[in-house]
């Protein structure tokens, strides 16, 4: 366990790089987090992202409680923490405030799947979930109910922004990535005019050949 928890640490650390790199955080905000048997390593609360290392990154168990570092976590950690109780096939969970994607979220609107990368990637349109305060597991319990039998990794968690799962920490992150793409170009899409919808038939096709067939198996 104690190789295995160093080497998410070292994953997690060097995936946080790519949340400015992407711009999909600014200062502080935003965290990643992978989860350890019945433990997570996540981002500790406040730390720049410079200042970020394997040695930076605390551990918590699965009721969001600190077991290892000397810094207090994220923030977000009791939304982390319930995600992993109630959704056993998720091993990363990723958060940022992405321009666009909180930009849907601060309108409470879904975006539409009018490309073929958000059928590929997202399966169809990426949800809103409920408005939630910060502070206990209530954005946990809007992420799970609102992701719980959708093929979407991501949701806009209304009036905050956006929150990604994956198998791992590594697949939160590309789906953040794709998220803020996809939420960009379908805004530059409805000011040129009514983006147009794929058929539902179309988007299951792309889905499945996506998760299934495209790149290195």
């Amino acid at each position: 366990m104690r190789a295995a928890v160093d080497a998410a640490k070292e994953r997690v650390a060097a995936l946080h790089a790519e949340l400015p790199r992407w711009e999909l955080v600014v200062w502080t905000a935003g965290n990643v987090s992978e989860r350890v048997g019945d433990f997570f390593v996540i981002k500790p609360s406040g730390v720049s992202y410079d200042d970020l290392d394997a040695d930076a990154i605390v551990v918590c168990d699965l009721d969001g409680t600190l077991v290892e570092g000397s810094r207090s976590p994220s923030s977000d950690t009791a939304a982390h923490a319930y995600v992993y109780r109630h959704m056993e096939h998720v091993g990363g969970v990723v958060h940022t405030h992405s321009t666009y994607a909180a930009a849907w979220a601060a309108r409470g609107e879904e975006i539409p799947c009018v490309l073929t990368m958000m059928a590929d990637e997202f399966g169809g349109p990426v949800p809103v979930g409920p408005f939630a305060i910060i502070g206990d597991d209530s954005i946990g319990r809007g992420i799970v109910e609102t992701l719980s039998g959708h093929r979407s990794p991501a949701v806009l968690m209304k009036n905050h922004g956006p929150f990604t799962i994956g198998r791992d920490a590594k697949a939160a992150v590309k789906a953040a990535v794709l998220l803020e793409e996809v939420a960009r170009t379908v805004h530059i899409s409805r000011q040129l005019g009514e983006p147009q919808p794929i058929p539902q038939a179309a988007i299951d096709s792309l889905y499945d050949r996506y998760q299934n067939v495209y790149g290195q198996h």
